[in-house]
């Protein structure tokens, strides 16, 4: 090999290093204005009301959680179930770490597995405040990903509603879903988005038929990703967009997770930006409405800490 050539490879390879580096640089995420219509009517019943339960937390660098994050900057990534108490029946959204989080950690890629802070499981937490698993009407996970599933290892039976096209993924095998596609006799509700536009989305699935918690499909970080949105009695809203972004910044800035991480996952990278449009332009709109991304700790202390509850 001649020098000539050694050169023109070792050139080539920092050239490559560079732009690489630079899909982690500060790049604000240029959305366009969208239409998100009215806002939707709701009207939950007076005894509904919502809690956090967080199960524990992992580290990642900012860096890694949004273009222009920093390295020096660690960010304790939440892995938050929420509870939602509805006369018709109480849902789970997401569900946190299970008993057995070390097990389910060893089913993904190495690379996808960081230092983690074991809290109480979600099962416990609401055994401890008097809520029994026959006390759940289902679990609805905002997408199939270890962090947000490993919990359903507790509670066993426990209808889990998830969209025809999600479980249609789920039943792949495609990565990612290792954890889920690990527990055996997963009892699948299935639903479809029969509903019709809200707030900017296609589709909707209203679970109770009266607008207190309505799903839309989000298949961007995911296929079977969703956003839930939970309307309170008060007239408080909560979209819980589970990974569409990772922290607020994500919306606020806004800013896309740097292009690595997106490829690992194998988001779809137009659908992502258009739901961030349509998130942050609602949640301008109406300032009712507060975007949860399923990672931000931070974004959760507006909601009490279980067996409190907002209502």
């Amino acid at each position: 090999m001649t020098l000539r050539v050694v050169a023109a490879l070792a050139a080539a390879m920092v050239v490559a290093i560079t732009g690489l580096m630079l899909t982690f640089t500060a790049a604000k995420l240029e959305v366009a204005p969208v239409d998100v219509g009215a806002l939707p009517v709701a009207s939950p019943p007076a005894e509904m009301s919502i809690s956090e339960l967080a199960t524990g937390t992992y580290e990642t660098p900012a860096i890694l959680a949004y273009r222009g994050g920093s390295w020096n900057d660690t960010r304790h990534f939440a892995s938050t179930a929420v509870l939602v108490r509805h006369p018709r029946g109480n849902l789970l959204l997401d569900t946190g770490f299970a008993k057995n989080i070390d097990e389910h950690l060893k089913l993904i890629a190495w690379i996808q597995r960081s230092p983690h802070r074991k809290g109480v499981p979600a099962v416990d937490q609401l055994a401890s405040g008097g809520i029994q698993l026959r006390d759940l009407a289902a679990v609805v996970p905002t997408h199939a990903h270890w962090d947000h599933v490993s919990g359903l290892d507790d509670l066993g039976g426990v209808p889990v509603l998830e969209s025809a096209s999600g479980r249609r993924w789920i039943e792949t095998k495609a990565a990612g879903t290792e954890v889920i596609n690990s527990f055996r006799g997963v009892n699948y509700k299935q639903y479809n988005f029969e509903g019709g536009r809200y707030l900017g989305f296609p589709r909707s699935h209203d679970v109770w038929g009266d607008g207190s918690v309505v799903i839309v499909p989000a298949p961007g970080h995911t296929p079977d990703s969703v956003v839930i949105f939970a309307n309170l009695p008060s007239g408080t809203r909560y979209a819980f967009v589970g990974d569409l972004v990772w922290q607020t910044e994500g919306l606020e800035i806004p800013a896309e997770k740097p292009w690595p991480l997106r490829r690992l996952i194998g988001e779809d990278d137009d659908e992502v930006r258009k739901d961030i449009a349509l998130i942050r332009f609602a949640s301008k709109r109406y300032s009712q409405i507060h975007a949860i991304p399923a990672h931000d700790a931070s974004a959760f202390r507006a909601i009490p800490v279980f067996p409190a509850s907002a209502r």
